[in-house]
């Protein structure tokens, strides 16, 4: 089983601290926070793209990492809606699923703020990636898209980490996680 472990990690930007001291095992993991608590830094942390100042960050039976930043922009790289779900190893009927089939040949970045966030969650949900962080994934999505993820999200292997600010279309047996005070915390 993968797992995720943060020994005693206390992580840094600028005069911001956070400190993490937890473990994220098979499933989903909901990491709540207000704006600028942390979670961005959190989930780079998590990710390996930002080293700890102390502790360590351990990862148990993780082959393929895969960390989704909260604006969509950052991993679109395809010149069509097609050839970012082909970039991406992707079956092509998921341009049905994510409701994108009749913008196939379209630029990514003529799409609205939600269709590409649609394009690039359901690129990564195609993925068989065994731990997928998530920033603020709600972010840009209309409520039956939100409706869509939570359910996506239930059904994926692996361990799956959700920074948000607002936890509402979680699904119902997420492990409950916030930033308080500078720590990550159990809820």
């Amino acid at each position: 089983m993968s797992s995720v472990r943060l020994d005693r990690v206390a992580l840094e930007r600028g005069s911001f601290r956070l400190e993490a001291d937890c473990s994220f095992g098979p499933g989903v993991h909901v990491v709540t926070g207000r704006i600028g608590s942390g979670k961005s830094t959190l989930a780079l942390a998590i990710a390996g793209e930002l080293e700890p100042v102390s502790g360590a960050v351990r990862m148990e039976r993780v082959s393929r990492p895969l960390l989704v930043l909260q604006s969509p922009d950052h991993h679109l790289t395809g010149a069509t809606v097609g050839a970012e779900i082909a970039s991406w190893g992707a079956d092509p009927a998921l341009l049905d699923r994510i409701g994108l089939a009749s913008r196939s040949g379209r630029d990514p970045f003529r799409l609205s703020r939600g269709e590409q966030k649609r394009l690039v969650l359901g690129c990564a949900l195609a993925t068989d990636a065994d731990l997928l962080v998530l920033d603020e994934p709600f972010a840009s999505l209309d409520v039956p898209a939100r409706v869509g993820l939570a359910r996506a999200l239930a059904g994926r292997g692996g361990v799956t980490i959700v920074m948000t600010h607002a936890d509402r279309y979680l699904p119902a047996g997420a492990a409950r996680w916030r930033i308080a005070g500078g720590r990550v915390v159990g809820a």
